[in-house]
């Protein structure tokens, strides 16, 4: 009965595997999971359920490509921080943005600024600045248009 279960699931486990080899382990790591579940009495030892074993095989393969994949980003986020020192971008970026919010008239400065870099919502703004939740997001749209605007005017693209 175990050995049927195990071809069925080193089946299921060496379409989706790069290699014959890697199948072979995790194949095997699932009925180890399965042996532990035994000893625990978490799964009833007369019949092994092949839908458990799968859900086990698909996690395992999963854990499996998460840990190709994690290098590869580490390694491709070290490289946009290098590349992010040799431009000096930042200061002029932030520069435009003051200069293009200074463009704004004060209802839709006020708005842009609450929202955007206090992170409040538009019920607060609204209160705030005495206006509907509607006219707020209005004054945003149109604040974060002037100031798009603005910034393509000057050659900088966020």
């Amino acid at each position: 009965m175990w050995r049927r279960q195990y071809e069925a699931i080193f089946r299921f486990v060496s379409r989706r595997a790069s290699s014959r080899q890697e199948a072979e382990d995790l194949t095997q790591e699932v009925f180890e999971d399965a042996v532990a579940a035994l000893a625990a009495a978490r799964i009833d030892a007369t019949s092994p359920p092949l839908a458990w074993l799968y859900t086990v095989a698909r996690r395992r393969l999963i854990d499996r490509l998460r840990a190709r994949a994690l290098p590869l980003m580490a390694l491709d986020e070290d490289a946009l921080l290098v590349a992010d020192t040799d431009k000096p971008y930042g200061p002029t970026l932030v520069a435009a943005i003051l200069d293009a919010l200074d463009q704004l008239n004060d209802e839709q400065r006020a708005v842009v600024v609450m929202k955007l870099f206090e992170g409040r919502s538009f019920v607060e703004i609204a209160a705030m600045v005495g206006a509907s939740e509607e006219a707020c997001r209005m004054r945003l749209s149109r604040g974060l248009a002037r100031v798009r605007a603005e910034l393509e005017l000057r050659g900088v693209n966020p």
